[in-house]
C-alpha cells in the first residue's frame, strides 16, 4: 500500500503526517489542554521536525508495508484535518503500549483547544478504529485515559470501548479501555 492513508469521517479527514504540519502539530501541543493529558506532547518546534521527519513519516511508510498483518508495524500518526478549510486541527494515532498487556496496539487522539466539543475526537477516533478494524487483522484495540480526563473518557465510551480495569504509567493513575473487533462490528 503506497498511496496516503486518508479515511473519511464526515466533517473531517484523518490522513498521514506532512512535513507541513509541524508548525500547527507543534502550536497544538504546547496547549495546556493538550499537553496536561499527554505526557511527553510538549517538544521545541526543532524537536517536532526532526522527529517528523525522521520517526514519524517513516513509521507511517513501515505502518503500511506491514499491512494487513501489522507484522512489527509500529505506530501510524494521521492528522486529524477540518474538511471544509484543510486546518490541521488535531491527531489520532495508533501504536503499541508497552504498558499494557499482549495484544497492546493501542489508539491516541488529541485536539487543538480550538475545536474541542464538536464532535471531533469521536468521529476520529471512531475513523481509526473502523480503518483497523476493517483493513488489518487487528482483534483487540485498547486505549488509556488519566483517570482525570473526563472529555477522553467520554469518547472511548462514545466508540465502544469498555473499562478493563486501572493501570499506573510514569507514576500517574489511567483507565484501561478494551474494544474486540467482534464488539465494534456489532455496534457499527
Amino acid at each position: 500500500m503506497n498511496k496516503e492513508i486518508m479515511i473519511d469521517c464526515g466533517e473531517i479527514i484523518l490522513r498521514e503526517y506532512r512535513m507541513e504540519d509541524v508548525p500547527e502539530l507543534y502550536e497544538m501541543t504546547i496547549q495546556p489542554e493538550v499537553y496536561e493529558f499527554i505526557p511527553g506532547a510538549q517538544a521545541t518546534l526543532e524537536q517536532r521536525m526532526n522527529w517528523m521527519e525522521n520517526y514519524e513519516i517513516p513509521a507511517n511508510k513501515k505502518f503500511k508495508s506491514s499491512m494487513p498483518d501489522l507484522k512489527d508495524a509500529g505506530f501510524l500518526n494521521l492528522g486529524i484535518v477540518r474538511k471544509k478549510t484543510g486546518e490541521f486541527i488535531g491527531f489520532c494515532n495508533t501504536g503499541i503500549k508497552d504498558e499494557l498487556p499482549e495484544p497492546n496496539r493501542e489508539i491516541g487522539y488529541a485536539i487543538s483547544k480550538h475545536c474541542r466539543n464538536k464532535g471531533y475526537s469521536t468521529l476520529a477516533a471512531k475513523g481509526l478504529m473502523g480503518f483497523l478494524f476493517e483493513k488489518t487483522a487487528l482483534e483487540t484495540l485498547n486505549a488509556v485515559a488519566l483517570t482525570s480526563n473526563a472529555s477522553s473518557i467520554r469518547v472511548l465510551q462514545k466508540c465502544g470501548f469498555q473499562l478493563a480495569g486501572e493501570l499506573e504509567i510514569g507514576g500517574e493513575p489511567y483507565f484501561h479501555y478494551i474494544i474486540r473487533k467482534k464488539e465494534w462490528a456489532s455496534n457499527s
